[in-house]
């Protein structure tokens, strides 16, 4: 088994019945946890050059903003609308019922940047792959998408498949 999964608690029936939620809270509140996590989402960066950390709001900050400081690289979060100060570049996506807009600040991204995106968990894959195409459209080359933990049944993988997918954990 994974160690990081005794991290990871089960909810069940949040935020709706028939939910199985995944909750990372308990990874956080565990310095040891935290760290091998950190480990091992570092561990497939090693031969990986990444000028920019991309982390999706508001889970995906807390490993982004330890992933850019670990590889010395700026942290670049995406928001929801109206939470960023200065002008931004906004991508909408579609959610199971309607949709749903992110934003980055204007010129985050220079052509050419070599870009992780970081983000809790990959589900359906909709704002992961919102967030590709933002990068991409500012001329970032996106080298992977991280994840602490991914659903498969959901398979959300595939919205992102033309790009490297790494996932510390699967369910």
């Amino acid at each position: 088994m994974n160690p990081l999964k005794s991290y990871i608690r089960d909810v069940p029936n949040f935020p709706k019945e028939g939910i199985q939620f995944k909750d990372i809270t308990s990874l956080l509140e565990s310095p040891e946890g935290v760290a091998l996590c950190l480990e091992v989402l570092l561990s497939q960066l090693k031969t990986t050059k990444v000028d920019k950390v991309v982390a999706i709001e508001a889970r995906g900050f807390f490993f982004g903003i330890l992933l850019a400081h670990a590889l010395k690289v700026p942290f670049v979060p995406v928001r929801k609308p109206g939470k960023l100060p200065r002008k931004v570049v906004a991508q909408s996506y579609d959610l199971e019922y309607g949709s749903d807009v992110l934003e980055i600040h204007e010129h985050a991204i220079q052509e050419g940047d070599r870009v992780l995106i970081h983000d809790d968990v990959l589900a359906t894959g909709g704002t992961s792959q919102a967030v590709c195409k933002m990068v991409e459209s500012a001329g970032g080359q996106i080298v992977q998408c991280n994840f602490i933990m991914k659903i498969n049944f959901l398979e959300g993988a595939k919205k992102i498949d033309s790009y490297p997918v790494f996932a510390a954990v699967s369910y």
